[in-house]
């Protein structure tokens, strides 16, 4: 079985990919791709058993309501005595709600964070795998899944904040080698300078 991440970025300079190859014994890591394309993207997601995404799927709700409101000119006062709670509900999902209850991660918001950006090109990706056969379901049943490392480390106990910063790359160095100590059975093949060189296809690794 083979399985894909992608850790999206804005723009294809900034975006890995990664498939991986499971087998009865274990995971190799088989192809890495950084930059990654829209193109590439869609062709890898189409032939892979599942893809995991590292970006939003979609927005709050609440957000979107208040939005199309104020196109027209009628948004409501928030109620007295909510605070800034009214704002939270706009900028939080429920999904990003549950990862900072259980997991302890608190997810950029997709609705008033630069990860707005990432989830506009994602939305764009989406609509075009689904025009070619592909139907998305955001819940993730269908070929792609919404995924987030950050939570995935601290759920496996090697989160390392910090790994991401160019100025410390021995953070970076430290969460790989923690990483193929606990999961032995992770092959990173010919691949592995990359993972430790860049955390953007680090990501991609742990995506699916």
């Amino acid at each position: 079985m083979i399985t894909a991440g992608i850790d999206l970025a804005a723009v294809s300079e900034r975006t890995a990919l990664a498939s991986i190859e499971w087998t009865g014994i274990g995971a190799v890591v088989r192809d890495v791709v950084f930059p990654a394309g829209d193109d590439v993207i869609l062709g890898v997601i189409e032939w892979a058993g599942k893809t995991g995404i590292d970006c939003p799927f979609g927005w709050p709700d609440a957000f979107v309501d208040f939005v199309a409101t104020h196109r027209f000119g009628h948004v409501d006062d928030p109620q007295c005595g909510m605070g800034a709670g009214w704002r939270r509900e706009l900028t939080m999902r429920r999904t990003d709600t549950f990862v900072r209850d259980k997991v302890h991660v608190v997810p950029l918001s997709v609705s008033a964070d630069k990860i707005a950006h990432v989830a506009l090109r994602c939305a764009v990706l989406l609509a075009r795998l689904d025009a070619t056969g592909h139907p998305v379901d955001r819940s993730g049943s269908g070929p792609v899944v919404e995924v987030y490392p950050a939570a995935s480390l601290r759920s496996w106990d090697l989160y390392q904040q910090g790994y991401k910063q160019p100025a410390k790359p021995a953070v970076l160095g430290h969460l790989v080698d923690a990483l193929l100590t606990a999961a032995s059975w992770l092959d990173c093949g010919s691949h592995g300078e990359t993972l430790w060189r860049s955390h953007d296809v680090f990501d991609a690794v742990i995506a699916p």
